[in-house]
């Protein structure tokens, strides 16, 4: 029979419907019951692209005789950990605290009734195996601990939700003092020296991750300063990544990680949010260096999203598996047989094709191929006395053949509950392609999946939700949700002048400010009408994702650069002065911060034009902006004249310039003279984009 999680909405939950395990899903029914059957609680957290939460389920929660001692023992609840990053992030805390620093999913927690954690690991095997105890054995143990010591293990579980407390609030040490342009400095530069400079990436050693949050810090840095060293290692970065087993080389888009320091071998899954925000890394290093595969590598991860990630109503699903049809990465991988019997008679010579992508007899996987780049095409097309053109178009019509035959595979399972945050990452990323590289089709999927999230995605007070499913939206929404969609909003009003954009991106900033600002500075997590949990969390570093309150500080200070609103600037900057010193000291943790803070310290600069869109002269005047990699720049467009309660208020009283297009180019709302050519735009822009003073 089904349990509890038959009536969920979560792919992850309903995979675990049908385990023996008496499942509950988070809520006050699962503790109500461990208070009235007083028994402890077994929480289990995990999501649907997770390789080894499936193999503990295989393992262990289809297991009888394991549930039935589950069921005897605990109260079991199974949590998505992408509908409830507020559970997730508490709980993730304890777990690091128990294990010395080490946490990962499936994560498995042992809880009093009323919440608080007192025993905590990740995966367990169903048998003792490379120095870690069997599940049950965990099992025995703490139900053991739990009967002889009960009011140990009580005060225990209330102390550490004490702990986790202070830990959720420290950095917060105002130093508003040390918010100088000397604070980039160290900060770049304490990144750099991790990089590697052999095969790129700001870690050395594996595994390795992307981190694009801190490669666009550091583009911005270069921006700002001119650092070479900044570019380069983001460009050699982005190649390395593109040209590894990390990207899929015949679909487009990126894996989550690398297993080797090369960037060969990946994890296979693939989520929306590394995608979002990878294309846009590499959407600005084209911007900055001109290279064309920057620019193909951008474009084919945005289309791979748009084709086996888009819903029918135009939302982003969330992830795509590791696994199918059991093993990790089958769906991805090859064996030389396989690639000469597709290409043989079509692609010639299939020799240079292999070489191109290291495809062995052996294999570099398992007996099996992960397909990359393994040499530049230039050198292999000498090597098999091909011209460039030649070899260019063999890989091109191998990887159209490919592809088309890899269709009829099984392909890895799709987690397909829409996910407000990480739908507002894609809306950005796609809305901000679309006006850079000219692509109408971009900026179209953008308004669509903005008007999904408005209409669909929002309750009848206008509050966000968190997720979405099959028509249900449920949750409220988190910081993070508000922020990115804020943040998507806004690069929608800049590629489309549509002011609705803009409006609905203001509202909910406002709404942000009036539900989850907090009393010394910064923001919580969740709003003030959350569920109340053992801890109302508030996280302040980045993970895979930029944390809720260094991009709620990014669009408050864009909002400033539009509104003149000083309430904005101000509710921004209260988290950098709570931050101080752990900027500079911590920087790998804080990419986004540094970000919002390389703009309060050197501004926004506002740009507000005047002229028809259509018109070939203000077109020109949106190239000026629009081309050149510009991350300070906020835009605004009225096509005629602006009235005085223009929106946004950045537009109000601008006019044309006897009678054409006009651009005008402020600081803190102090403009220069218009302009009318795209010429002295761009002299009046590169001039505001130089690197401040010290102490500015």
């Amino acid at each position: 029979m089904p349990n509890r999680l038959q009536h969920e909405t979560s792919p992850y939950l309903l995979q675990h419907a049908d385990n023996p395990v008496d499942w509950y899903p988070w809520g006050e029914e699962a503790f109500a019951a461990a208070r009235e059957q007083d028994k402890p609680i077994l929480l289990s957290i995990g999501y649907a692209a997770c390789h080894w939460c499936h193999v503990m389920e295989r393992e262990s929660f289809e297991d009888p005789q394991t549930a039935a001692y589950m069921n005897e023992h605990f109260i079991n609840i199974k949590v998505d950990r992408e509908e409830r990053p507020d559970v997730d992030d508490i709980y993730m805390q304890a777990t690091l605290l128990f294990n010395r620093g080490n946490g990962g999913w499936p994560m498995t927690v042992f809880l009093t009734p009323d919440g608080h954690p007192f025993h905590a690991g990740t995966y367990f095997p169903p048998e003792p195996r490379y120095g870690m105890p069997s599940f049950r054995q965990v099992m025995e143990a703490v139900v053991e601990t739990w009967r002889k010591k009960r009011g140990e293990v009580e005060r225990a579980g209330r102390a550490l939700a004490e702990e986790l407390s202070r830990a959720m609030a420290a950095g917060l040490t105002r130093e508003p003092e040390l918010l100088t342009p000397a604070i980039l400095d160290d900060a770049a530069q304490e990144m750099l020296r991790r990089t590697d400079p052999l095969h790129g990436g700001l870690t050395r050693g594996a595994p390795k991750f992307p981190n694009p949050i801190n490669l666009e810090f550091l583009l911005r840095y270069h921006a700002a300063t001119g650092h070479e060293p900044a570019r380069e290692v983001v460009l050699f970065t982005l190649r390395k990544m593109a040209r590894g087993g990390l990207y899929d080389q015949l679909g487009g888009g990126f894996h989550r990680y690398s297993v080797d320091e090369r960037w060969l071998v990946p994890h296979f899954e693939k989520m929306l949010y590394d995608n979002a925000l990878l294309s846009r890394v590499y959407l600005h290093a084209w911007q900055i260096s001109g290279d064309p595969f920057l620019r193909e590598i951008a474009e084919e991860t945005l289309d791979y999203v748009l084709r086996e990630m888009t819903s029918p109503e135009g939302a982003f699903y969330s992830t795509q598996d590791a696994d199918s049809e059991g093993e990790e990465g089958k769906f991805y991988v090859w064996t030389a047989a396989e690639i000469r019997a597709a290409l043989d008679g079509v692609v010639e010579p299939v020799d240079a094709v292999l070489a191109y992508w290291g495809v062995t007899e052996e294999g570099n996987f398992e007996g099996r191929n992960i397909l990359h780049v393994a040499d530049l095409l230039e050198r292999v097309a000498v090597r098999h006395g091909l011209s460039v053109e030649q070899m260019r178009e063999a890989v091109s019509a191998a990887r159209t053949v490919l592809f088309t035959l890899r269709k009829n595979r099984v392909p890895p399972a799709r987690d397909e509950k829409i996910i407000t945050a990480w739908n507002g990452m894609m809306l950005a990323a796609l809305a901000e392609a679309g006006r850079v590289l000219d692509m109408p089709d971009y900026v179209e999927a953008a308004v669509a999946n903005a008007r999904f999230l408005l209409e669909e995605m929002s309750g009848p007070d206008g509050r966000l939700w968190r997720t979405y499913r099959d028509g249900v939206a449920k949750i409220n929404g988190y910081l993070e949700d508000y922020a990115h969609v804020i943040d998507g909003l806004l690069e929608l009003y800049q590629s489309t002048f549509d002011r609705r954009w803009f409006a609905e991106a203001q509202r909910l900033a406002d709404l942000v400010l009036a539900h989850f600002r907090a009393e010394d500075g910064g923001f919580y997590d969740t709003s003030d009408d959350h569920e109340a949990l053992i801890v109302r969390p508030r996280s302040i570093q980045d993970n895979a994702t930029p944390s809720g309150n260094a991009m709620i500080a990014y669009d408050l200070l864009r909002l400033t650069g539009y509104t003149a609103e000083t309430r904005y600037e101000e509710a921004a900057l209260s988290i950098y002065h709570a931050l101080g010193s752990m900027l500079a000291e911590y920087p790998l943790a804080f990419g986004e911060m540094l970000i919002g803070l390389d703009m309060a310290l050197r501004r926004p600069v506002e740009v507000a034009i005047i002229g028809d869109p259509s018109d070939e002269r203000t077109r020109a005047l949106l190239r000026v902006v629009r081309q050149k990699y510009r991350p300070l720049a906020v835009v605004a467009l009225s096509p005629h004249n602006a009235e005085s309660n223009a929106v946004p208020p950045l537009l109000r009283t601008r006019t044309l310039r006897d009678g054409a297009p006009a651009a005008y180019v402020c600081e803190n709302f102090v403009c220069a003279a218009p302009v009318s050519t795209p010429e002295a735009l761009a002299e009046v822009l590169d001039g505001l984009e130089e690197e401040p003073d010290e102490g500015e």
